[in-house]
């Protein structure tokens, strides 16, 4: 944008973006509401209007990056009629999203844990969710005849912790790359179903 342009985004956009940044450089404790409201050019009562306090503030930037990477999955899988191939696509766009998106992916995966009931809670709704989407695709998997019957609900968060733990330093290292670990937990978290990757790769 144009630094001489005005900001014409809505008011409520420009202040989760600001916090964005105040939070990243600064993390959640040290981060002051006066230094949102200079980043994003916006009153300390505008904020107030649309966020009561810092903490709900910072929850709000934690839902809207769930709602992104669940809108990125949900987008991939569009094209795939297979399950499996619907658990790939799936697994491929979050981790896409998680590595263009780094800095969220730190305020999503890492400050909001140690920061009190509140955030835990949160943190514990997000890794919920997406266990009960990783669950949808896994079920349809096992409906098309892709693997054989499981404890999906088992199934889905055991997965759920692996995929975590393995973002979790990838998005602070950039290692190892994105296809290293797709060729390296795919496979794993396939097998955890008894699901053999070569017939994936026949299909």
């Amino acid at each position: 944008m144009d630094m001489h342009s005005p900001d014409t985004r809505p008011t409520r956009e420009r202040i989760l973006d600001a916090a964005m940044n105040i939070f990243s450089a600064k993390g959640f404790h040290d981060t002051k509401l006066d230094e949102i409201v200079s980043e994003g050019g916006v009153s300390k009562g505008s904020i107030y209007f649309h966020f009561p306090n810092k903490e709900k503030l910072f929850i709000a930037l934690v839902d809207q990056f769930a709602d992104l990477i669940e809108r990125r999955a949900q987008e991939a899988i569009a094209g795939e009629t297979q399950g499996i191939r619907r658990v790939q696509a799936a697994l491929e766009a979050v981790l896409e999203t998680f590595g263009k998106y780094r800095r969220p992916a730190k305020l999503l995966l890492v400050q909001a844990v140690g920061l009190g009931t509140v955030f835990e809670r949160k943190r514990m709704e997000v890794n919920d969710r997406f266990a009960r989407l990783i669950r949808i695709y896994i079920d349809e998997a096992v409906a098309d005849g892709d693997i054989a019957p499981v404890n999906t609900h088992i199934v889905s968060h055991a997965w759920m912790g692996a995929i975590y733990n393995v973002v979790i330093q990838w998005v602070y290292t950039g290692e190892p790359s994105k296809d290293e670990i797709m060729d390296a937990l795919l496979p794993l978290l396939l097998k955890s179903v008894d699901y053999q990757t070569r017939n994936l790769q026949d299909r």
